[in-house]
């Protein structure tokens, strides 16, 4: 437990201000940058074994607790929580930070937005690895909903 508890006191928490709101981070590392984007209720801390494993073979390890989650802003208008807020929140990050791509992990409903990501901003991410949750590409001719009951 403690061996546990020394190496959790590695990962550094900072905020970070991002596209109109306030970003609690988890990162530790060096080198190239995986991005991990949690799940639903999740934070950052979903992460951390990932972070401590990854970190030490050589990896950048950043971990956000996104829009309306833990340590981060939660803006009280559900329309700021769309694909694309978050996928502004992500590029004001890796722009705070000074980083051109990442590799992008995201589970869950993290899944979803790490695609939204990937549609938005091709040009940051170098790879996608999604867990949880199949890719649902979108269909403008029905509402979302409704195609996922119609395929359940």
């Amino acid at each position: 437990m403690r061996d546990e508890r020394s190496k959790m006191e590695k990962i550094e928490h900072t905020t970070v201000p991002t596209n109109g709101i306030n970003m609690h981070i988890a990162s530790i590392g060096t080198g190239p940058v995986i991005l991990f984007l949690h799940g639903f209720p999740e934070l950052w801390y979903s992460w951390r074994n990932q972070l401590l494993s990854l970190s030490s073979l050589g990896y950048r390890c950043i971990a956000p607790d996104l829009r309306g989650h833990g340590d981060t802003d939660a803006p009280p208008s559900s329309a700021t929580y769309s694909g694309i807020h978050i996928a502004g929140d992500l590029v004001g990050l890796l722009d705070h930070l000074g980083i051109d791509q990442v590799f992008l992990v995201g589970h869950d409903w993290g899944a979803m937005m790490a695609w939204n990501f990937c549609w938005f901003r091709p040009d940051r991410v170098k790879a996608l690895v999604t867990l949880s949750v199949p890719f649902f590409p979108r269909n403008p001719t029905i509402k979302f909903v409704d195609g996922l009951r119609a395929s359940l």
